[in-house]
């Protein structure tokens, strides 16, 4: 039936056209976004996976940035403490020296004191972001011997969020500790010879009243000692420093890893998007002519009354 008030043909060809329209619209906001999920209507569950581990990837970006930190305060750290070990070493040189008969001992000692010095500076020195493992006071308000490196952002089954650290415990580290003298080179020994003098690594005084060859082996010994505790404390330093670049390394990773998932939810085919575009763009020509023939039936009706 023809009729004047209703042309079904072209309320047809008109709702094929709009949904054409609109496939049309939400492919050219593919291509533009380069995103398949833009918004929670297009896809509530992916959208809200996404969402989440954005944000997530964006914690492990600041957990890297504090492993960068503590890596830099560890090698800072082993830096210092391989300076000291240099100059440790060299005292004990000077030391042996000074058990040969006959030598002048108070240009010994003056070297000695040199080195001290150089040891003192060496340890204050070795600071990053405010914070000093080498040279400490434990009596200061806030000290902990135990230092957090954040490492990792996890979240369980659950939903529920936890922050991971690399604990570093700095009590074998210590040089010097300016509360009670606990520190590797100022804890203080009392020799056995004639001299019988309680001192330090870093305040031993050969040329002091007294002093014999037993007193001088004693420093020796000592000294030696230092060495050894130093030694195990760069090689433990090293040991956090291998830890904290593989987490790095792993925190790199686990980002990577997190932004395939999410690309894989939410981002768009572009081939796809483009196959489709094209396609679409015949479709709304073909709705546009379809819609026109529709619109020209009213006008044949004219003629009848002609």
């Amino acid at each position: 039936m023809t009729s004047l008030l209703t042309n079904a043909a072209a309320m047809t060809a008109l709702q094929t056209l709009s949904a054409t329209n609109k496939n049309m619209e939400t492919t050219q906001a593919r291509i533009a976004t380069g995103l398949k999920v833009g918004s929670a209507a297009d896809n509530a569950a992916y959208w809200s996976i996404a969402t989440t581990m954005r944000s997530d990837n964006k914690a492990l970006s600041t957990v890297k940035d504090a492993l960068g930190l503590g890596a830099a305060k560890l090698d800072v750290a082993y830096t210092g403490l391989n300076s000291a070990i240099e100059v440790v070493d060299e005292i004990k040189t000077k030391l042996v020296a000074a058990r040969e008969p006959g030598v002048d001992k108070a240009k010994i000692q003056s070297e000695i004191t040199s080195l001290q010095k150089q040891l003192i500076s060496n340890a204050g020195a070795a600071t990053f972001s405010g914070e000093n493992w080498l040279s400490v006071d434990s009596s200061a308000a806030g000290y902990s011997a135990t230092k957090s490196i954040v490492a990792s952002f996890t979240r369980d089954a659950a939903g529920s969020v936890s922050v991971g650290t690399i604990d570093i415990d700095i009590t074998g580290t210590e040089l010097f500790d300016a509360d009670d003298q606990s520190g590797i080179l100022d804890t203080t020994f009392t020799t056995t010879g004639g001299g019988a003098v309680t001192v330090s690594v870093s305040d031993l005084d050969i040329t002091a009243a007294g002093i014999d060859n037993t007193d001088i082996d004693e420093m020796i010994a000592a000294v030696d000692g230092a060495l050894s505790s130093m030694t195990t404390a760069a090689s433990d330093l090293g040991a956090a420093k291998k830890r904290v670049d593989l987490q790095n390394a792993f925190v790199s990773n686990m980002m990577d890893a997190i932004g395939r998932g999410v690309g894989q939810l939410v981002d768009a085919d572009m081939n796809e998007e483009s196959t489709k575009l094209q396609a679409l763009q015949v479709q709304q020509q073909l709705g546009i002519q379809a819609l026109s023939i529709a619109n020209q039936s009213s006008q044949n009706i004219l003629s009848l009354f002609r």
